[in-house]
């Protein structure tokens, strides 16, 4: 056993893309919410999803080798479906990917389509270990995993540790449903956005919220308290398969959240990016289901394509109708852009990459998803850039 552990008090000094700290009888829960948006909405989904750690990481500077970081994971499934694989924990150095392990232990939460309910079973603390590092000074980033939520219980080294330094770097506020979360990426530096952020050397503030990016004025607010030199919002996927507004109310909530990002950030780079391509809900209205007829995890639609006459949403709905806002909205506002999703995962994306649950796509479409991102927003001739 190393006798020579430092453990070093876990601090939001510590922590990027985190928005508040919740101390708990165990640790310290990080949200991507502040407490105050949390209480104006008490649906189970969105308390999951925005404790769930997706683009979170620790940044710190180091002469470790052997790094610990005990914590308590949360890992959510489903009634009759397979368990999902344990989240991952992702160390880089100096920007690189170095080592890769999970945390078994934790507790277990078991959700019920049929009732909306969850069961949850408490389970031990476990360990991210990761040893045989380079020698001298160096920085480390752990990112945690984007599919659990995540106690930190301890970070244990064998050398002090200090802050990070501010690198001097753009700050990326990115807002989406779950596909920006990570959907079936299987590791954190995997899902898109945070791929695309290391490409873009931005650092990233990820508030993708699987099933909840729904124009929430609390979401807005958020975003436009939150510093943030580029925003990016991604909107369609969710109110599509909620079935939660007609074309009526989409238009005046998206104008509505968008007036509230520009009363924070009146100048900043900001892009509107449309539904990427999805089949089941491209010209067929929500609400989507869950079908786990066969054993494994599917989704499809259970609206009528006749609808869309009475107003409601599909992706081609969402996709025009946002291109037009934009339109309208840029000729006084010309750091709004539009980005059509299609760009970025489109129908022969599908056919060569189909989306395994046809609704999430796996982690070689999040990689291509980020490269095309990267290419369009945070290269060196790119939206975000290129000013």
């Amino acid at each position: 056993m190393n006798t020579g552990w430092t453990t070093t008090p876990l601090t939001a000094e510590l922590l990027r893309g985190v928005l508040e700290l919740e101390p708990t009888e165990r640790g310290l829960r990080p949200h991507r919410l502040p407490r105050w948006a949390r209480e104006q909405c008490t649906d189970l989904q969105l308390s999951m999803v925005e404790a769930e750690t997706a683009g979170v990481r620790l940044a710190f500077r180091t002469a470790a080798t052997a790094i610990e970081l005990e914590t308590v994971p949360t890992k959510r499934g489903m009634a009759g479906a397979p368990p999902r694989p344990d989240g991952c924990y992702d160390l880089l150095v100096d920007g690189e990917l170095l080592a890769r392990t999970t945390v078994p232990e934790g507790d277990r939460m078991v959700l019920d389509p049929a009732t909306g309910t969850a069961d949850v079973q408490p389970g031990p603390s476990g360990t991210a270990r990761f040893t045989g590092l380079p020698a001298g000074d160096k920085d480390v980033e752990i990112w945690l995993p984007h599919n659990e939520m995540t106690q930190l219980v301890a970070l244990r080294t064998d050398a002090p540790v200090a802050p990070a330094a501010d690198r001097g770097r753009p700050v990326w506020l990115h807002h989406g449903s779950s596909l920006s979360h990570g959907s079936n990426a299987t590791e954190p530096t995997s899902t898109w956005p945070v791929r695309a952020a290391l490409l873009g050397g931005v650092e990233l503030i990820n508030l993708g919220l699987g099933g909840s990016a729904l124009l929430d004025p609390f979401t807005a607010r958020t975003m436009r308290d939150t510093p943030a030199d580029l925003l990016s919002v991604k909107i369609g996927i969710n109110l599509v398969g909620g079935d939660l507004m007609r074309l009526r109310a989409f238009t005046p909530a998206v104008h509505g959240f968008l007036d509230t990002l520009r009363d924070g950030h009146p100048d900043a780079p900001l892009l509107v990016i449309s539904p990427l391509h999805c089949p089941i809900h491209e010209d067929t209205p929500g609400p989507g289901a869950v079908d786990l007829s066969t054993g494994v995890l599917k989704f499809r639609a259970t609206g009528d394509p006749a609808e869309r006459a009475q107003g409601k949403l599909t992706l081609r709905v969402v996709r025009d109708e946002l291109a037009r806002i934009v339109r309208q909205r840029s000729a006084a506002d010309p750091n709004l852009r539009y980005l059509d999703g299609e760009e970025l995962y489109g129908p022969a994306d599908y056919a060569e990459l189909p989306l395994p649950d046809e609704l999430h796509p796996d982690t070689a479409a999040h990689l291509r998803i980020a490269d095309r991102f990267a290419e369009r927003a945070t290269a060196p001739d790119g939206f975000f850039t290129a000013r």
